[in-house]
């Protein structure tokens, strides 16, 4: 049976972790970090970091559960303070630098933002992918898609011992989410995890927008997010306003 649970929290998930003996596939709510998905029980998580394209140390945390031979995982990037870094880099830049002035008058302010911050924002779907890709695999598909309406990329990948990987990467309110379903060779595709990607507000309500979410554009507020729906609420629109990314 699949169980809704909105309110655990990664920290919890943690405690719970020797309990997952089950291989039972439920959907978990993780509003700590903005999303939802299916795992064949509770996930492992694990705090890390990653390096983005720009050099900038960013928090993230792992998700990982397996079933038999079958893996699952979640990377979650948390890019919502790197304006903050940008800046504090500009401090450190040789007066006139162009790295860290930025270039070119954009609304309300520099295009590349400081210390290329916003360049980082904007490219991290496509970094986050080659990293993927430097790996020993061979690509069989590669498409631009969306769960939720909230734009991502999927590809499918076949690794050196010919288990195949179906990952979707995709960024929300400036959090970058990396899923990766790999299954051994003759088995069927990761399908479940990756249809049940999806996003949640700070209740764990479930999030879908009424018209194309890009982070590039809307996380970054050149323009205003879309309206979505989330518990049986309208938001943004005619409804309550959209909140901005934190």
């Amino acid at each position: 049976m699949r169980r809704s649970t909105p309110w655990m929290t990664a920290a919890l998930l943690v405690a719970l972790a020797s309990l997952a003996g089950a291989q039972e596939w439920d959907e978990f709510v993780f509003v700590e970090d903005g999303f939802k998905v299916n795992f064949p029980g509770v996930p492992k998580v694990d705090t890390t970091t990653w390096m983005s394209r720009f050099g900038y140390t960013l928090p993230a945390r792992l998700y990982t559960a397996s079933r038999g031979q079958e893996r699952y995982s979640v990377t979650v990037v948390d890019y919502r303070g790197i304006e903050r870094q940008g800046l504090e880099r500009q401090k450190q830049c040789p007066p006139g630098a162009e790295p860290c002035i930025g270039t070119q008058d954009g609304r309300g302010g520099s295009i590349l933002g400081a210390g290329y911050w916003k360049m980082d924002v904007r490219g991290a779907l496509a970094f986050a992918t080659l990293k993927l890709l430097q790996r020993d695999v061979k690509v069989t598909d590669y498409d631009l898609e969306f769960q939720d309406v909230v734009e991502g990329y999927m590809l499918h990948l076949t690794n050196r011992d010919e288990s195949r990987t179906l990952a979707y990467i995709t960024m929300h309110e400036n959090r970058l989410y990396v899923f990766e379903g790999t299954v051994p060779k003759g088995y069927p595709e990761p399908a479940l995890f990756q249809s049940s990607v999806g996003f949640v507000d700070a209740k764990g309500n479930g999030i879908r927008y009424l018209d194309y979410y890009s982070n590039a554009v809307h996380g970054l507020r050149q323009h205003e997010p879309p309206p979505y729906r989330a518990g049986g609420v309208l938001v943004g629109g005619q409804g309550t306003p959209a909140q901005p990314a934190r």
